[in-house]
């Protein structure tokens, strides 16, 4: 937490609200349209706490919850067993936020690959956790509750990715696979308007092998 750049992001025009964590995880959220106002930090039947994975605020009258799923690898184990737990959690806390009728927005790095059309070669993730079909189905499951895939939505049947490995030059052959997603509650989904994935920093160099999705809703 101690290392969040916040007054770099600040000098920018940005409020943020950070929960972070040595090392590997860590979530946070910017806006420049109000002060986030934290409803949560951790899910509430986080299965791991000591794990940095998801925070929630109020932001223009939104409820936003920002995810970093569990990668779960390598299956079978602790880590995949992990991820399940996890996901398992995140679907009870999002029943609620369905429930009270507030428009919210789930975002972040989910580690799933929901569909084989999310994916450059399926068989080439047949042994990795990201498309394990339990993973697939709680986040089937999840979308099923009443939530909206906003990419998935607007481009039904097109091959659209957020993430490229570093390797064997994934990112020039769109060697990639769709794990960033964007799920928008009943009332929020009648907002969308647009949604897309901003692939131009991927080729940007030394940078994320994830590329930056984005989704425009009225407010």
């Amino acid at each position: 937490d101690e290392q969040f750049p916040a007054d770099a992001i600040e000098s920018l025009g940005y409020s943020a609200i950070w929960h972070g964590q040595k090392s590997w995880n860590g979530v946070a959220l910017l806006s420049r349209v109000g002060e986030p106002v934290e409803t949560r930090r951790a899910l509430p039947a986080d299965p791991n706490l000591e794990q940095s994975r998801y925070i929630e605020a109020a932001i223009c009258g939104i409820l936003i919850g920002n995810i970093y799923a569990p990668n779960g690898n390598p299956m079978p184990g602790p880590k995949f067993d992990y991820k399940l737990a996890w996901l398992d959690a995140l679907a009870v806390h999002a029943q609620d936020l369905l429930d009270c009728e507030a428009p919210a927005l789930l975002m972040g790095d989910f580690n799933v690959i929901p569909t084989d059309e999310d994916v450059y070669k399926p068989e080439r993730w047949l042994k990795d956790a990201l498309f394990a079909p339990e993973a697939r189905e709680k986040y089937r499951a999840l979308v099923a509750q009443g939530w909206t895939d906003a990419i998935r939505h607007l481009f039904p049947d097109k091959r659209i990715y957020t993430f490229w490995h570093y390797w064997r030059n994934s990112f020039e052959r769109d060697a990639g696979i769709r794990i960033d997603h964007l799920l928008l509650s009943r009332t929020l989904a009648k907002k969308l308007k647009r949604a897309g994935v901003d692939r131009t920093p991927r080729a940007w160099e030394k940078t994320s092998d994830h590329a930056p999705v984005w989704v425009e809703v009225e407010v």
